[in-house]
Order: C-alpha cells, then structure tokens, then sequence
C-alpha cells in the first residue's frame, strides 16, 4: 500500500544555519504543507513537507528524537541523518501543540517498532542456533555454513549499527547543546524584544500624547485664524468708513474753501461800509449848510442807513454761521483724528 498521510498541517519552515548552527534559515516563504507519513511496508514514520516541487522537510521519525517548543508557536526538532536542525512556526499554539502530541505519538510507535523488529531478529537467532544444535548430523552439515554466514552478517550489521548509534549519541548531544544554546538565545531576545514591546509601548503613549496636543494647538490655531479672518473684515470695513470720511473731509474742505473766499469779501465790504459812513457824515455836513438839499435826501440817507444796518445784520449772522461751521469742521476732525488712533 506504500506511504499514507496520518496529519496534516500548514506551518512556516526553517533550518538551522550549517555554518553558524545558530540563526534560523527560512525554506520556505510562506506557510506550507506538513503531514506525517506513515510506511507499512517498512513499519516507519516520516515528516514530508513540499514547497512546489522543491522537498524541503523529508525527516525519519526515530525513537531518539525529540520535538521541543521554543515559543507559544514555534518548535523544533534534530535530524541526525539529515545533518540538520528543523524548525516550524504556526500561526496558533493549538496547532503547535497538536503538532507536538502527534509527535510523541509517532515517536512512541517508532519505538514499539523498533522493539518489535529487534525481537524478531533475537527470535530468528535463537531458532537458527537451536537448529543447529537440535538437528540431524545432515541438517548440521547443510545448514551450518549458511547460519554462520548469516548470524555474522547480522553481527557485523549490529557493530555497524552500535557505531553508528555511538556516534548519534555524540551528534545528539551536540545537536542539544546546541539547542540549549539556541533556546537560551531565542529567551533572551524573547525579554528583550518584550522589554523593546515595553518601550514601544510606552513610547506609542507619548507620540499619541502629543498627537492630542499638537490637535488641540492646531485647533486653537483655527480658532484665532478665524477671529483673525473676523479682525481682517473688520478692519475692511473701517476701511470702507475712513475712505467715506475722508471724502466727507474733502467736501468739508471744499466748504471751508468756499467759506473762506466768501470771508475775504467782509473786509472789503466793512470798508465801503466805512466808506461811506464817511461819506454821509461828508455828506451830514454838507447838508447843515444845505438844509433844503438835506430834506430832499433825508428819505435817500433813511433808507441807507436801513440798508447799512440790514446789511450789518446779515454779516453779523452769516459771522456767526461761518463760526459755527469753522467748530463744527474743527470737531469733526478731532472725531476722525480719534477715529484713526482708536484703530
């Protein structure tokens, strides 16, 4: 019937460094196939993996070996005819641990197989040799040569196999020393990268504190762009006022200007308006003597001094108007001067 699976598994693969025997050499790039093979034509167990069409697990399941857990998901196990130390991280430790239970399993069965076929050999010895001293002087003669022929053979196989055995054990101590070697490395790194997990921790905590200020700052900086965006209307605005005030100041100053042309006119009327005060007194005494002319003109010089004193009173009210505009222009520039400093 050949090899059948008896477990099966996906696991990430590795080796162990030949050069070093210390660093972990992936064989595979991703998670691959690990099943548990078992032979009844050979009563035996191996370990296949196949990454494509690449073998890159192909390990006999002997009674000598043990699988080890280094982590939660990772285990490892030597193979001393493959010269090489095997490795598997899985993505749960359930799977680790059914991987470990199935392999005690198998190595026990080894075992028992193991056993059984050295019993078998024992058992075929002895019948071979009671043979040889139960049987006829013929079975003597024609079985002899062939039992010893055999019987060497089979101890020249157990020597070969007692070597070889010595020399595993020496593999195997080895290989375990270096295990050791190996999982006291792998503990080590394990608390440093959980003390390195510690301070990224701790350091994820203060970046993330500074996140929340840096947010806080950015929303304060917000908050006084749009009171600067409201100052900046504000100020638009003022603008806007001052521009229309200062217009109103030019039609002010043009007033003034007219008001001050007109004022330039007064002098020359109080003038004339003494001119010819001057005149009628001329004219007053011209009139003693001209008594006849002075009644012809008394309703002329009436109604002049009329005139003159209409004419008094209306510069005296227009002097007082063009005042009053003169304080009110003088107040309106202290308002826009206080106007311009308050902003």
């Amino acid at each position: 019937m050949g090899e059948q699976p008896i477990f099966t598994t996906r696991a990430h693969v590795f080796q162990i460094d030949p050069n070093t025997k210390k660093n972990w050499m992936p064989a595979s790039k991703q998670a691959v196939t690990v099943s548990y093979f078992y032979d009844v034509t050979r009563n035996s167990y191996r370990i296949i993996s196949v990454d494509g069409a690449k073998v890159i697990i192909n390990s006999t399941i002997t009674p000598n070996m043990t699988f080890t857990k280094t982590s939660q998901k990772f285990g490892q196990w030597a193979d001393s005819r493959a010269n090489t130390v095997f490795g598997l991280g899985f993505s749960s430790e359930q799977q680790l641990t059914k991987f470990a239970e199935k392999f005690q399993e198998v190595k026990e069965a080894a075992k028992i197989a193991k056993d059984k076929t050295q019993e078998k050999i024992e058992t075929s010895s002895d019948h071979s040799q009671a043979s040889s001293v139960n049987g006829t002087d013929d079975e003597k003669a024609s079985h002899t040569g062939p039992a010893n022929t055999h019987l060497k053979s089979e101890n020249d196989k157990l020597k070969i196999a007692l070597t070889q055995s010595a020399a595993n054990v020496k593999k195997w101590e080895i290989e375990l020393q270096t295990l050791r070697e190996s999982n006291a490395r792998l503990t080590t790194a394990l608390q440093e990268s959980a003390a390195s997990v510690e301070q990224w921790k701790r350091q994820f905590s203060i970046c993330r504190d500074e996140n929340d200020r840096l947010r806080n700052k950015i929303d304060e900086l917000e908050e006084q762009c749009s009171e600067i965006n409201r100052e900046k209307e504000k100020n638009t605005q003022l603008k806007r006022r001052i521009e229309e005030l200062e217009a109103e100041l030019r039609e002010k100053e043009t007033e003034l200007k007219d008001l001050r042309k007109q004022s330039e006119i007064i002098p020359q009327l109080m003038s004339e308006c003494e001119y010819v005060s001057e005149k009628l007194e001329a004219a007053e005494r011209d009139n003693q003597n001209l008594e006849d002319k002075v009644r012809s003109l008394k309703t002329d010089i009436e109604e002049s001094k009329y005139r003159q004193r209409h004419l008094k009173v209306e510069l005296k009210s227009f002097l007082e108007v063009l005042d009053g505009k003169i304080d009110d222009l003088h107040d309106f520039r202290r308002g826009l001067s206080k106007l311009g400093t308050d902003n």
